[in-house]
């Protein structure tokens, strides 16, 4: 039913004969007839072009588009004159509108006469044969939809996208027959007939001519997998040309990033198996040399720009291994200094002369000052709940402003650290001004709400159940709301919280908390029950830190059955009101917010009670991190922190005051297993003094990355003690109390963190062996939690 090109030329002979006709007739009526003159050779006289007035068009043909409607659809209207040219437009321009499959114009004196004849409309679409592929995952591949138009060209544009969908499966042989069934009022189904064939699977992957790594080495770097009947998760145990091109760069960054500058792959050759069920595929490789990094040299043409100072950017050095990851980071590195010093608009290009005699690598970076540019307009795409303004506040440039890549770079962190969305791409995309350009902020949204559920087991405890539920992105607005409940047989926790990320539409964050917990210890009637608020304010000073202020109001009782438990921790027991205000001051100069491969962050925490209440005293606390990545699945964390708490005015440190560390603050012990106890009674005391280091190094586990499991070997090494020496002595005789043990001796353990991205969320396993421990501390082996995000 499709227009062709013949048609379109018939229909413009068509109306050109009918002009001539009439040009023909309106002269053999004004002008006498002459005698015939006979044309000279070689010379013939070029025909007039023929044209006609439109006085009226007509359209017929058409059933569910109005006339009108097709009309305003052609170049021309009543009241102009139109030679075959433009008929043959007017022809042209209402076949593209994919309305109609047949298309006719013609004149009728001063008439035009359009007759159409309408593209049908799409009743269903349907999918036979298929088993492979699920017929969602089909019709998010195809553009026809129900209650579309017909047309062969989208059919076939349809059946190329099942078809290379089924060829990237591992099914080559697939092929896909449209069909259609007419019904009334010009509808149609439309039906694709599969025919899935056999899926093709890998054989063998062979490589041929390595010698520096083996072919077990080179199989791990390549995508394409040998098809095995254990691998159904996998994916890319099947042929696919795409992905062997995918392996051939994958095999020279592998090459590149290990010394082997002119490594190259020869050839890649796929071959079917005699019984056409498998492909075997071999990779012909010619290694090279290992090369070293020799000269580096740095040339700017911008006299301000000292090329000694942006040498300093680079970590490359001449001796070193050759690798060309460290080429690239070394560009990123050089323009993001020259965007820090002021100068956001250079280009660097890099060139490599390699010298065979002595396998060394020399580096020029050619520095260029470009074309400066502005910035036109900020675009925000692919947010559905959040709102614009709260992914604007973070963007560090505006509009009007200069080009800044340093900061460009800077702001998409900062968007991906509001922790909203899945991925964020900050792109450059054409202005119509010259000199300007828009920036284009895409972002894809991730669930910000977190229903989490933690347990843990213990000899004291038993069952330790964690609930809470928490929406960091309230609304759109950024605003977080997290409520908590806790517990198990000794603990029990409640608390609630809110934060508004821009308080009175200011860069402040403001935010309050309600709490209520008790801790309580059964076999020897001791408790604790305490409840309050506070309120928290705090606002960046520059871009890389951040002061927080808070102030706190809780109210503890401390209970016993036993008077002389009582005494056994003197300064403890009643009513006490706590009345505090405290600090935080952070700098964060990590690379990513959310998974960071280099830098550090630090923050001092410091709380003041005695403002009123009965509770006087000075806690601070210290926390750091670093962060280093050897490769993408190996990186290093390096993480310390430490406290005490100082009473003043000849006060005692409460015993809910205290420090108490275990369970996921020293991983190996329970919680509150470790540090001073009463080993009478069994029960923690807490302590006044802890400081705990974590190292955690990231390890491949040889499984693709989308089955989302990660895991990590963990050391903690900690202390935790520095209980009031008038606690270790009766209250009554002034003796030694021998049953409070408080030594701070060093604790550690090791183990294994594995964490899942699994589709019900973030679950985290601990396994862990202690190393070093007191006789009286409480350990665990294993430990996991897990949390759902909707």
């Amino acid at each position: 039913m499709t227009l062709t090109r013949s048609l379109t030329l018939g229909v413009s002979v068509l109306a050109l004969t009918h002009l001539g006709l009439m040009a023909t007739g309106a002269q053999a009526q004004d002008v006498p007839a002459a005698p015939p003159v006979e044309a000279a050779p070689q010379q013939q006289q070029a025909a007039p072009a023929q044209t006609a007035y439109v006085g009226k068009i007509t359209v017929s043909g058409n059933e569910r588009i109005d006339s009108q409607t097709i009309i305003s659809y052609l170049p021309f209207q009543p009241g102009v004159t139109v030679d075959a040219q433009l008929i043959d437009l007017g022809v042209k321009t209402l076949y593209r509108t994919d309305l109609f499959s047949d298309v006719q114009i013609a004149m009728n004196g001063n008439e035009m006469v359009v007759t159409v004849v309408e593209s049908p409309i799409i009743n269903q679409v349907v999918f036979e044969g298929n088993h492979a592929m699920t017929k969602d995952k089909l019709r998010e591949e195809v553009q026809i939809r129900p209650r579309g138009v017909f047309t062969k060209a989208k059919v076939q544009e349809d059946v190329q996208r099942i078809i290379e969908l089924y060829r990237k499966g591992g099914r080559i042989s697939a092929t896909v027959t449209p069909k259609i069934v007419e019904l009334p009022q010009k509808r149609v189904d439309l039906i694709f007939e599969i025919n899935e064939g056999a899926k093709t699977g890998v054989s063998t992957v062979n490589f041929i001519g390595n010698h520096a790594f083996s072919d077990n080495d080179l199989k791990s770097v390549v995508v394409t997998q040998k098809s095995l009947w254990w691998k159904f998760f996998s994916s890319n145990d099947n042929y696919d040309p795409d992905r062997m091109d995918y392996d051939r760069e994958q095999l020279r960054k592998f090459y590149t990033n290990r010394g082997y500058f002119d490594f190259r792959v020869l050839s890649a050759v796929a071959e079917l198996t005699p019984d056409r069920k498998d492909f075997a595929i071999s990779y012909t490789v010619d290694e090279g040399q290992k090369y070293n990094f020799g000269r580096i040299t740095i040339k700017t043409d911008n006299d301000k720009l000292k090329a000694e100072n942006l040498q300093h950017a680079i970590s490359i050095r001449p001796g070193q291994l050759y690798e060309s990851d460290r080429v690239e980071k070394a560009v990123d590195d050089l323009t993001f200094a020259a965007g820090a010093a002021g100068y956001a608009f250079v280009d660097i290009r890099p060139s490599e002369d390699a010298d065979p005699n002595d396998h060394n690598v020399d580096l020029t970076f050619n520095v260029h000052e470009g074309a400066r540019v502005y910035i036109d307009k900020i675009n925000i795409v692919g947010n559905t709940q959040t709102l614009d303004r709260v992914i604007r506040r973070q963007v560090l440039v505006s509009e009007g402003d200069a080009y800044n890549k340093a900061l460009i770079e800077r702001s998409k962190m900062y968007v991906r650290g509001l922790g909203f969305f899945k991925d964020v791409n900050v792109t450059e995309k054409p202005s119509a001004t010259p000199g300007k350009t828009n920036i284009e902020v895409a972002v894809e949204e991730q669930p910000t709400g977190e229903l989490s559920f933690g347990a843990g087991f213990s000899s004291v405890q038993k069952f330790i159940i964690d609930i809470s539920i928490a929406q960091s992105n309230f609304r759109g607005t950024g605003q977080q709301v997290r409520a908590r409940v806790s517990t198990g047989s000794i603990q029990k926790n409640i608390d609630f919280s809110f934060t508004e990320p821009r308080f009175l539409g200011r860069d402040i964050q403001a935010g309050f908390d309600l709490f209520q917990s008790s801790y309580h210890y059964s076999g020897v009637d001791y408790s604790t029950d305490s409840f309050g608020g506070g309120v928290r304010l705090g606002y960046n000073l520059n871009g890389f830190s951040v002061l927080r202020l808070r102030y706190n109001l809780r109210s503890d009782d401390v209970t016993y059955t036993s008077s002389d438990a009582c005494n056994g921790l003197l300064y403890s027991c009643g009513n006490g009101l706590t009345s505090s205000v405290g600090y935080s001051l952070s700098f964060d100069l990590r690379n990513d917010y959310v998974q960071p491969t280099r830098g550090w962050m630090f923050t001092l925490r410091q709380d003041f009670a005695g403002l009123g209440g009965d509770v006087k005293y000075v806690s601070s606390e210290l926390e750091g991190h670093w962060y280093h990545g050897f490769r993408k699945d190996m990186i290093l964390h390096v993480f310390g922190t430490s406290g005490a708490i100082i009473p003043w005015q000849g006060d005692a440190i409460r015993i809910n005051d205290r420090f108490f560390k275990g369970g996921d603050t020293m991983r190996g012990f329970e919680y509150a297993g470790m540090g001073p106890r009463d080993t009478s009674t069994g029960y923690a005391l807490g302590g006044q003094t802890y400081a705990i280091g974590t190292a955690e190094l990231g390890i491949p586990n040889g499984l693709p990355e989308q089955y989302g499991l990660k895991t990590a070997l963990f050391i903690d090494v900690g202390t935790l003690g520095g209980v009031d020496d008038r606690l270790k002595v009766s209250s009554t005789t002034g003796a030694k109390l021998t049953n409070i043990v408080d030594d701070l001796s060093l604790r550690a353990s090791a183990g294994i963190t594995i964490r899942w991205k699994s589709p019900m969320g973030p679950v985290q396993f601990d396994l862990s062996q202690v190393l070093s421990k007191q006789s009286y501390d409480k350990t665990e082996s294993f430990r996991f939690s897990q949390s759902t995000q909707f």
